[in-house]
């Protein structure tokens, strides 16, 4: 037994002359573990804050300081942080460095591991020395209190099937024993509770498995009346808003003296929450931890919710620590109306703006469209004859004279007339003769609907609105008298206004003017072509008198099939 002792006191004397490959890395820990053999062992590394960046982390051997092997499948190996005995051997014993190196700065941190042989469940529990996987615990007389089993292996490990013992004799489950993860729950702790305990737990490593065991030295403590009373800061009987279907991790937050050994868990309907859940195991309580402070000890323990149904909502999922409690209930989210109201107002946006868009690039089909849908036979009770008046130039010239009569005479009757069923007032065709000027335009005029003008630039020779009698009659009713509309075409492009008319002028820029893009022919045209549209849009709306033959024509939508309209009906529309 004095060999022990001997070999530790010789490795620490030793160790501070060994040479490493840290080199002159600061020795920043140094920690002894004392486990006994055939047991799976781990260690990690950690040294905040350098081990929570970016940090180039090994393990050594010393005195050899050759770095351990990431290959997880030999017994000794690095994984990530930690160093992994799978299982500890007589000979790992020795000295192992971890060493954190980053940008700036090298730290060392020293391990002695000590392996010793010892017998399970022999004559005494006692172990000859100090050992790291043999723990004090304290459970409180005539109250309920808790064990816990000490795993720390990382990820790669999977821990589970842990049983406990006292003494020899395993431990079942039952009225005075109730198992918690790793913990065990010990109910109306009694003098004969203390002893000897273990708990071992099944490590599966790449398929391969071990068995991991801790001793417990187990004392009983008598409770002082008035003693301080654990304080819950987290939860604080509140309810959380979560979503049907998602994840949930929940952690109590605890504050108790060191002097307490309160059972900390958590319940619902007076169960354990990992036995209420023992068959779907969709909510399971975490592990215990804990940080030591000055005077007092911080507990934390989770709560985790794999999947959250409808059942567990307006449930009090209850943390308990000694004789304090507090709790916690989940509840849907409540709908955000404003997301809804937003996002129904940028749809109704969108939607305003792309009608707007569709009736801005397509207004005058769509008008046409209508028209042509819903029109109706009745007469309009305007007292009107005509549907336009036509004023155009009278040029001096014989060649452009006859374009611009060929436009009036044969085109616009062909397309408003023919195709489209309006009946215009072309001076020099519809008058009768005899009658005097002035008061075939004056009583004509009155008659129509709208006004149509054809202009053409002054170079062309066409400044007629300075003194004919036409124009002038003709104007004067649109404009002041009678308030018709006026549609007016530019025979060709005209580029400067100013040496127009006022009265031009005017009806160019309330009204616009409508460029032609025809060739001035006698070939057929089509009423659906972009100009005739055009046209059509600003004239009124057709309508037959009950009394009119055209009332008995049919219908239909503009055909121009070869530069052709419907022959049969001579009339089509939109």
């Amino acid at each position: 037994m004095g060999m022990l002792p001997l070999l530790l006191c010789g490795v620490s004397f030793m160790l501070p002359h060994f040479v490493t490959a840290a080199g002159s890395c600061k020795e920043a820990d140094m920690y002894y573990e004392i486990i006994s053999e055939g047991q799976p062992f781990a260690f990690n590394c950690s040294y905040p804050p350098a081990t929570n960046g970016a940090v180039n982390l090994t393990w050594y051997k010393t005195p050899n300081q050759s770095p351990l092997s990431h290959n997880r499948q030999l017994r000794n190996h690095q994984d990530g942080t930690w160093i992994l005995f799978l299982p500890l051997a007589n000979e790992d014993s020795g000295i192992y460095q971890c060493v954190i190196r980053d940008a700036h700065s090298c730290f060392q941190i020293a391990v002695n591991l000590t392996v010793f042989r010892k017998q399970w469940c022999d004559s005494s529990m006692e172990s000859p020395i100090s050992s790291s996987d043999e723990y004090q615990q304290t459970l409180p007389m005539g109250k309920s209190g808790s064990l816990m089993c000490h795993l720390y292996f990382p990820d790669s490990c999977i821990l589970d099937s842990i049983k406990w013992y006292k003494g020899c004799e395993e431990i079942k489950p039952g009225k005075q024993y109730t198992f918690s993860g790793t913990k065990l729950l010990v109910n109306n702790v009694a003098a004969e509770d203390r002893g000897s305990y273990s708990c071992t737990a099944r490590l599966t490593h790449l398929g391969r498995q071990f068995m991991v065991r801790n001793y417990i030295a187990v004392s009983i403590k008598e409770v002082v009346s008035g003693g301080r009373i654990p304080n819950i800061t987290y939860p604080k009987n509140n309810s959380i808003e979560v979503q049907l279907g998602s994840t949930l991790v929940v952690d109590c937050n605890i504050t108790d003296t060191k002097e307490n050994t309160n059972l900390r868990c958590w319940r619902v309907n007076n169960t354990l929450v990992d036995d209420y859940y023992r068959d779907s195991k969709r909510i399971r309580e975490g592990f215990e931890t804990n940080v030591s402070l000055k005077d007092h000890i911080s507990y934390t323990v989770n709560i985790t919710f794999l999947e959250v149904k409808m059942e567990d909502y307006g449930l009090p999922f209850i943390c308990h620590a000694g004789v304090s409690t507090a709790y916690i209930m989940l509840k849907l989210p409540v709908p955000d109306f404003r997301a809804y109201l937003i996002g129904g107002l940028v749809a109704f946006l969108l939607l305003v703006v792309s009608i707007l868009y569709i009736y801005s690039s397509f207004k005058i089909d769509i008008v046409l469209w209508y028209r042509s849908a819903f029109h109706t036979l009745q007469a309009l009770d305007d007292e009107k004859l005509y549907d336009a008046y036509v004023l155009y130039p009278k040029c001096p010239r014989k060649s452009q004279g006859h374009d611009v009569e060929t436009l009036v005479l044969k085109i616009l009757p062909e397309v408003l007339e023919k195709q489209c069923g309006y009946k215009l007032f072309i001076f020099g065709r519809d008058e009768f003769p005899g009658q005097a000027v002035a008061n075939v335009i004056d009583e004509n005029i009155k008659l129509c609907r709208r006004l149509i003008v054809l202009v053409a630039p002054e170079s062309s020779g066409f400044g007629f609105l300075n003194n004919m009698s036409e124009e002038q009659i003709a104007v004067y009713n649109a404009l002041i008298q009678d308030g018709m509309k006026v549609i007016l075409i530019e025979l060709e492009k005209i580029k400067d206004y100013s040496i127009m008319p006022e009265s031009i002028q005017y009806i160019r820029q309330k009204h616009g003017a409508i460029q032609w893009d025809g060739d001035l022919t006698e070939q057929s045209q089509c009423a659906k072509t972009k100009f005739w549209k055009k046209v059509r849009y600003r004239m009124p709306a057709r309508r037959y008198p009950p009394s009119s033959p055209v009332q008995l024509l049919r219908h239909t939508p503009c055909s121009c099939t070869s530069g052709k309209w419907d022959a049969a009906t001579e009339l089509i529309t939109l």
